[in-house]
């Protein structure tokens, strides 16, 4: 009974923090700029030729991928470690460069590593989300110093110093700056690995990433030609979960959304969410590959998790054999602040794995 009510509590967290943000409306709604106009023409254009033409074979044909070569800054300095900021410019085709806001054409990083070890006997793990700033997951990376795991922290477009000046907090305009954010990391992603790889010389490597920022790191660990330890934390199997099943629903300007002049004249909230629903099936991971060492997959979950459906970290585990699931108990929000240790050491099992 008592572990019931406790599911029930973190539940009700989720609900109330969603219920203070998003149906009292104290933040700004998602998409209150609309679908995207030619951006989204533009996107769902890209995308459903590289499903059409199947991921991994497109994948494989643009590997190595653009260089990027961070220039860098150092925050502080230790006896034991070292913190560096660095920046460099999107390395994403010509095309998803000029639909990206001016402020989001330059990436920002930050890598933590231990020092007095030689990199071939470190290894090096990217983190991803929807952060403002690098904090929190420099705090998840802090504590695996002692491990010679070194963690490199992408600020993604959209947050942070490259969040538009139009856009209030996290909340993005268009359904378009979506599919741009998460095409953006990936490649920005895919480029930094190459980069520690080839010009670091880490040991292991491997992609991290919390909520939406894991939706991100599946694709990309889906698609690196060689085995990465690969950590969704709190995860959907794709954006359509989180927007149209879990409380981001509540936070969305579905309104705005059926008015839009670039949906079909005679839209109805029903055929609006169904639209919705498509145009987020893009990014379904279960459409991409299976990663190269799948034993080195490890999803952590939330038990009574209001964002994200259980069922929808289960699609993404069953479609990926011999990859592992790790419940918590908690939910979206108090997750994010209590299992800090358990993002940790799902990391270092991940890497251990790639033995």
């Amino acid at each position: 009974m008592v572990a019931v009510n406790l599911g029930f509590a973190h539940y009700l967290l989720d609900h109330l923090y969603g219920t203070i943000m998003h149906r009292l409306r104290l933040a700004p709604q998602f998409f209150s700029g609309g679908w995207g106009g030619q951006n989204m023409v533009l996107l769902e254009q890209i995308t459903r030729q590289l499903l059409q033409q199947g991921l991994q074979q497109v994948s494989a044909q643009h590997w190595p991928p653009p260089a990027v070569r961070p220039i860098w800054k150092t925050v502080w300095e230790s006896r034991t470690a070292k913190l560096q900021e660095g920046i460099f410019v999107t390395p994403c085709e010509e095309l998803v460069r000029r639909a990206l806001p001016f402020e989001s054409q330059t990436a920002r990083v930050r890598l933590l590593t231990p020092k007095n070890t030689p990199r071939h006997r470190s290894s090096c793990v990217v983190h991803l989300a929807g952060d403002h700033g690098f904090e929190r997951r420099l705090r998840i990376g802090g504590p695996l110093l002692k491990d010679n795991i070194a963690t490199l922290v992408l600020e993604s477009p959209y947050y942070g110093n490259r969040r538009p000046k139009l856009q209030r907090g996290a909340r993005l305009l268009c359904v378009s700056d979506l599919l741009l954010l998460g095409r953006a990391t990936i490649e920005e992603t895919r480029s930094l690995l190459h980069w520690l790889d080839k010009e670091e010389g880490y040991g292991k490597l491997g992609v991290c990433g919390l909520s939406m920022g894991g939706v991100h790191a599946a694709m990309v660990g889906s698609l690196h030609p060689t085995p990465l330890a690969i950590l969704p934390l709190l995860a959907p199997h794709s954006a359509a979960a989180a927007f149209c099943e879990g409380i981001l629903q509540y936070g969305t300007a579905w309104d705005v959304l059926m008015r839009d002049e670039a949906a079909a004249t005679g839209m109805t909230l029903e055929k609006t969410r169904e639209r919705m629903r498509t145009i987020l099936s893009l990014t379904d991971v279960t459409k991409f590959p299976i990663p190269k060492n799948p034993k080195a997959v490890i999803f952590v979950a939330a038990t009574d998790d209001g964002y994200i459906p259980k069922h929808s970290v289960q699609q993404l585990h069953d479609a990926w054999p011999e990859s592992e699931v790790r419940w918590v108990t908690g939910g979206h929000v108090s997750s994010f602040i209590l299992h800090n240790k358990a993002f940790q050491q799902a990391i270092r099992d991940g890497l251990q794995r790639l033995n």
